[in-house]
C-alpha cells in the first residue's frame, strides 16, 4: 500500500464516521478521535464487505458500498455510544 492510498483512506475514514455519527439520532458523548477511528474501520470493513457481495465495483459512484461503510459506521458509533456511556458510571 502506498502512502497516497493510506492518506485516502485516512480521508474517506473521516467522512464515512462523520456521516455514521449524522445518522444515529440525539447527542453521541464520545471524542472525535474515536469517532474518526471508527469510520476508518467501517470504510475497511465495508469495503471488503462490498467485495465479497459482488458489488465494490461498479460504473460511477459505488452508492452500495458507500451505503454499507455508512451503516457499519452508524451501528459502530451506536455501539460505542452505549459502551463509552456505561463506562462513566
Amino acid at each position: 500500500m502506498e502512502v497516497t492510498g493510506i492518506i485516502s483512506g485516512l480521508i474517506i475514514g473521516i467522512v464515512i464516521g462523520a456521516l455514521g455519527r449524522l445518522v444515529v439520532p440525539g447527542r453521541q458523548r464520545i471524542p472525535i478521535w474515536l469517532t474518526i477511528v471508527i469510520g476508518v474501520v467501517a470504510a475497511l470493513v465495508g469495503t471488503a464487505l462490498a467485495a465479497a457481495l459482488g458489488v465494490a465495483d461498479t460504473r460511477g459512484i459505488d452508492w452500495i458500498e458507500l451505503g454499507i461503510q455508512v451503516a457499519l459506521a452508524a451501528l459502530g458509533v451506536s455501539l460505542t455510544v452505549g459502551m463509552y456511556g456505561r463506562r462513566g458510571r
